[in-house]
């Protein structure tokens, strides 16, 4: 068993185009990115997957290995799963594929270890995403961020961009969670999930996870308390994460 790990990027998002080459404090986003996961110790592979030549040839310039894919690409996942098919590995179905969304400037490899520990504990789990506890109600009403409901066993049940699990106040006896840009798979459940259509409940969030739960499928919840970490969809959020980023524990060991 194998631990893959693909940073995607693309510079044509809808909501900030070319952000992954945006800068925070003084250097590009999916450099941050790369460079946090890079200390994560236990890599068989970590790459940099992206369709744009100006990714590449930042990656190519700091040493990164990357893999050009596909521009034809609607989510993230499908770009994941043709870089870590064409990592020089040779993959095999109980391999495990780590994707490290290039938009979590403020990530930590200790993480990496989070997500993964479901699936080295149990054979069962074929696919984890960090689910980072909300403590803010802004957060939790901001539909930017994906919320998620769970069952007891830690099975996710739905993503939402609406403030669910429901409460007229946010409170941490409702075990409010967000998705954090962390995910991993075994390989035979990343190859299954790329192979279904976009599901209707994924199409209208606009989340890749609701497609596991439109077809019957699981994913485990890898809990993660919450920090001051936060995603950049917006050019409005590159103050906020510049503004911590120079308080953050991490900032400065790369």
């Amino acid at each position: 068993m194998r631990t893959i790990g693909v940073v995607p990027a693309r510079m044509a998002s809808s909501r900030f185009p070319g952000k992954p080459l945006a800068e925070i404090c003084g250097r590009p986003m999916i450099g941050h990115v790369f460079e946090r996961a890079k200390l994560f110790g236990n890599w068989d592979a970590l790459v940099l997957a992206t369709c744009d030549p100006e990714i590449a040839e930042f990656g190519e310039k700091n040493r990164y290995p990357v893999i050009m894919t596909s521009d034809t690409h609607t989510r993230a996942l499908e770009r994941v799963a043709e870089a870590a098919e064409n990592c020089g590995l040779g993959i095999a179905d109980e391999d495990l594929v780590v994707c490290v969304q290039g938009d979590e400037p403020m990530m930590r490899p200790d993480m990496i270890d989070v997500v993964l520990a479901p699936l080295l504990e149990d054979r069962a789990v074929e696919g984890t995403v960090l689910a980072m506890e909300i403590t803010d109600d802004a957060l939790f009403r901001n539909p930017d961020t994906v919320k998620i409901v769970h069952d007891t066993a830690g099975d996710v049940l739905y993503t939402s961009r609406a403030p669910v699990p429901y409460c007229q106040e946010l409170s941490p006896g409702i075990g409010a969670r967000r998705i954090y840009g962390i995910l991993a798979f075994r390989w035979s459940f990343l190859h299954w999930f790329n192979s279904q259509p976009e599901s209707p409940l994924e199409i209208l969030e606009a989340c890749d996870s609701n497609r596991i739960c439109d077809n019957g499928r699981r994913q485990r919840i890898a809990p993660y308390p919450s920090i001051p970490s936060y995603s950049v969809d917006s050019p409005a959020d590159l103050a906020k994460v510049d503004a911590y980023m120079k308080n953050d524990p991490f900032w400065g060991k790369y």
